[in-house]
């Protein structure tokens, strides 16, 4: 592609393509799908399928290759939380799966710790259900758990952050160990836990119902999630989605989530390239255009500049800049604001929490690290 052509598809719409230094967020459109994705998912216009079926097929595929008994493709990490929600309030009950979002007369509660309060636990709410929350922003213990369960609650819900463990957060063993002795399924939000590749699934095997996986993160349609878990809970899961509208002809609350039956032989492709991927070039790879970047930024006064060195997750290695306003009349904000001036503009952020910008090589097209390199280094330039 010359730089002529680049994002020229935006541009005969009147709209302005940005170069991605942010990552993998939805906000930009989440992946590119690789080859072995759009392949598969080209051959899937061949014929139409009964989704119900292919469902049921690529989730025993994804299932085996994850090492999990069951597994569901949605539509996104965020739908699965809804689905799962609904499962544990409505389970296979038809008249309980077409009353949501009204609960009444069933136990509709979700158990959430404190500290692990986030963005994405609206998805949690939005088949009716009702955050509690348990322990406090200084930390979680057992007890905390025991105290907080009551007569109308429906599961316990854990928050997967491998990358920056939590001293202070109630371990998943413990919340197992608890909600297993009130019979209370636990639900795990691990969508970016997909390396180390014994993360894959492995909140399932360590006791969860049911974890998610946005399947983005492996190189399929940013639209794809992945529900694995137990066959009970993926049956009861599949109930609510929109195969289960159409093809049982009940209606539940996930006939908005649709996925084509494109995306589902996509999400198979991406996890099988996922699992037999070389992910010691992979990382390689991230670390030599993180690189790239910092040679750029070395030495310019005022702006410290350095390697993340993270592996785990979704997005590996990457570049941290904090910059000093006293001796470049610039906080972390202009520098961000300013990118996004230029032509074309790159976006950067600093995530909501942090006090630094954060560039990842996730959505960075070869060649481009060395181009934002640049355009950070020219914004201190005399």
């Amino acid at each position: 592609m010359t730089e002529q052509d680049w994002g020229s598809i935006y541009k005969e719409l009147g709209a302005r393509p940005v170069i991605n230094a942010i990552g993998s967020v939805t906000l930009l459109g989440g992946s590119t799908p690789i080859p072995e994705v759009k392949e598969a998912m080209e051959r899937a216009d061949d014929a139409y399928i009964p989704l119900m079926e292919l469902e049921e097929k690529a989730g025993e595929a994804i299932a085996k290759m994850a090492n999990v008994p069951a597994a569901y493709v949605t539509s996104g990490a965020g739908s699965a939380l809804t689905l799962a929600t609904a499962a544990v309030m409505a389970g296979d009950d038809d008249e309980k799966i077409q009353m949501l979002p009204n609960t009444e007369g069933m136990k509709d509660e979700i158990l959430i710790q404190r500290r692990h309060r986030y963005w994405y636990d609206r998805c949690l709410e939005l088949a009716g259900a009702k955050l509690v929350d348990f322990g406090s922003d200084e930390g979680t213990t057992r007890e905390d758990l025991e105290q907080a369960i009551g007569e109308n609650t429906a599961a316990v819900h854990y928050v997967a952050m491998e990358q920056t463990p939590d001293p202070h957060e109630l371990s998943l063993e413990e919340t197992v160990e608890v909600a297993n002795e009130h019979g209370l399924p636990v639900l795990v939000d691990a969508a970016g836990q997909i390396y180390p590749l014994e993360n894959f699934g492995k909140y399932v095997r360590m006791g969860a119902s049911f974890q998610c996986i946005a399947a983005k993160y492996l190189g399929a349609s940013q639209s794809v999630g992945l529900a694995l878990g137990s066959e009970d809970f993926m049956r009861k899961l599949s109930l609510q989605s929109f195969v289960g509208y159409e093809g049982r002809r009940i209606r539940g609350v996930g006939r908005p989530q649709k996925v084509d039956r494109q995306e589902i032989v996509g999400a198979v492709a991406a996890v099988r390239h996922w699992m037999t991927m070389n992910h010691e070039d992979r990382l390689a790879k991230a670390e030599r255009m993180s690189r790239t970047v910092l040679t750029c930024l070395l030495g310019i006064s005022g702006l410290d500049a350095a390697i993340m060195e993270n592996v785990i997750g979704h997005q590996p290695f990457g570049v941290r800049l904090n910059v000093d306003p006293a001796v470049t009349g610039m906080t972390n904000d202009d520098v961000v604001t300013r990118l996004k001036e230029g032509d074309p503009p790159v976006w950067t952020r600093v995530k909501e929490g942090e006090d630094f910008i954060a560039i990842h090589m996730f959505g960075l097209r070869d060649g481009e690290e060395k181009v934002v390199g640049e355009r950070i280094a020219a914004l201190f330039d005399g």
